[in-house]
């Protein structure tokens, strides 16, 4: 049985596509490719990929409509691997179910450490009834550890995987305030290069989701200049 990570390549420069797929073959990773949207929506639904490592222009569609067509049915982890360095369209990219976001030109030793980072919660969101702790609870939210499923009042609330483990990250250490530094490490690693940027669009994203009032939250709370709190009572 074949156990390589499996990952779709969506480029649609073709010597880009060339070079990252043979760069990743030959760290024993599995590729598969496509310069199309559509067709990589396919490939997602059909083949279940690991990774996707997914860039914004593509003849086709634009690459934020795709992470918004795979995200709801996936739980790959997406790499964003885009020209687009603006940090409008990095923001949109994380809001629409992105999980990691590269500038291109890029290393491909860059490239390598986003996706080990990337596995590294693939694998431990697959491996998760192995928690001590089977849930969470606090008020209204539960977070049940072995289903991977959070619910506000019993109704499941969606989140992308990416959200699931800044909120689970969260719980255990619920009542203590956890700084930005801490949570960009324990998430991405050392390869995020403290871009809280990203966090604020994720901690928002959950607090839309999970807050009656996101203006005033009562499950996360941002402690001004260090970081967030899940409350614990």
């Amino acid at each position: 049985m074949d156990t390589k990570p499996l990952i779709l390549i969506v480029e649609d420069d073709k010597p880009i596509k060339k070079f990252m797929k043979v760069s990743l073959e030959a760290q024993g990773y599995k590729c598969i490719e496509t310069e199309f949207g559509k067709a990589a929506i396919t490939l997602t639904s059909s083949l279940n990929p690991d990774i996707i490592i997914l860039d914004l222009g593509l003849p086709d569609m634009d690459g934020l409509d795709v992470i918004e067509e795979v995200r709801e049915s996936t739980k790959a982890m997406i790499i964003v691997v885009s020209a687009r360095g603006h940090e409008r369209e990095k923001v949109e990219a994380l809001d629409r179910g992105a999980d990691d976001y590269l500038t291109k030109p890029f290393s491909v030793a860059e490239l390598s450490a986003r996706i080990r980072v990337a596995l590294r919660h693939f694998n431990v969101d697959s491996n998760s009834q192995d928690k001590v702790q089977s849930a969470f609870v606090v008020k209204d939210l539960k977070i049940d550890f072995e289903k991977r499923k959070v619910t506000i009042s019993d109704s499941e609330i969606h989140l992308t995987p990416m959200e699931y483990k800044l909120i689970e990250l969260m719980s255990k250490y619920a009542g203590r305030v956890l700084t930005h530094k801490y949570i960009v490490d324990e998430i991405w690693g050392n390869y995020l290069d403290n871009d809280s940027q990203s966090l604020r669009v994720f901690m928002a994203n959950i607090r839309r989701k999970i807050e009656k009032d996101p203006a005033q939250p009562k499950y996360i709370i941002t402690e001004v200049g260090v970081g967030y709190r899940l409350v614990d009572e």
